[in-house]
């Protein structure tokens, strides 16, 4: 029987698409060598055009996948996405107290197309209950500017509002800087110690649907396989970097990424 290394729960929405949410995350998993596991939040009907519906699943079922993962299969790291509304954020943050496997929190609130995938009223509850509970937080530009209150237009307002982040409670926070104008891409990973930049040129394509889901379900994988934050945080900025090089073209709107480029050899 195949040995995998490293197990990850992943709590988040469901993309039929394909290209975001649980899809992106158990593909990203799978193919950086680790086991995945779910807990579904919502069912979405989207593709690469937008979200056209959304179908939020009973917070009890949800705690209900995922205490039957732990208390059978275990989890070396968890990941969260799409939660929702405050009941689901609430359920979700006593998942997280409730273990010690570290947690990458993708802070979900708006859909590539631009749909809502967090209600207003649960900015406050991410902010208070998921933010402290965060072993990695991931925000890019708009919704670090949700969370803080900050203004977040360039390289240095992420620096600032990583670190207003970081007083909140969160023990590290990965911000990226995919929004933020100018020739290349630059995320900020900060801890209280200090940080560590990852820059590369800016990729030209409208193929970036689940890049935010992709990362952080990578930097999950390889902080359940044993990597230190910064060495997980490096391989996960490389593999989405490729992924995105290598999207295959899919759909007429932000078509999805490349996962499963590791397992064909073409790097």
């Amino acid at each position: 029987m195949a040995e995998y290394r490293g197990r990850v729960l992943i709590i988040a929405g469901s993309d039929s698409g394909g290209g975001a949410g649980i899809q992106a995350d158990i593909k990203t998993v799978t193919a950086l060598g680790g086991y995945a596991a779910t807990a579904v939040t919502a069912i979405t009907v989207q593709n690469t055009l937008g979200v056209t519906g959304v179908h939020p699943i009973p917070p009890s079922v949800v705690e209900a996948q995922a205490r039957a993962v732990l208390d059978d299969i275990g989890a070396d790291a968890l990941k969260t996405g799409m939660l929702g509304d405050v009941e689901m954020v609430e359920r979700v943050a006593a998942i997280l107290e409730s273990t010690r496997a570290p947690a990458v929190v993708d802070p979900v609130m708006v859909a590539k197309g631009g749909a809502s995938l967090l209600a207003a009223t649960a900015i406050e509850a991410v902010r208070s209950l998921m933010v402290p509970r965060a072993f990695l937080l991931t925000p890019n530009a708009p919704e670090a500017q949700a969370l803080t209150g900050l203004e977040v237009e360039t390289t240095d307002d992420l620096r600032r509002a990583g670190e207003a982040l970081l007083a909140l409670g969160a023990k590290a926070v990965l911000m990226k800087g995919g929004h933020v104008e100018g020739p290349l891409v630059i995320d900020i990973l900060m801890t209280p110690q200090g940080e560590t930049t990852f820059e590369g040129e800016r990729l030209e394509t409208r193929h970036t649907h689940g890049t935010g889901c992709t990362l952080a379900s990578a930097v999950a994988t390889g902080l359940a396989q044993g990597l230190d934050l910064p060495q997980a945080v490096a391989r996960a900025w490389a593999y989405v970097h490729e992924a995105l090089r290598q999207a295959p073209g899919f759909g007429a709107g932000h078509g999805p990424l490349d996962h499963a480029w590791p397992l064909r050899g073409k790097a």
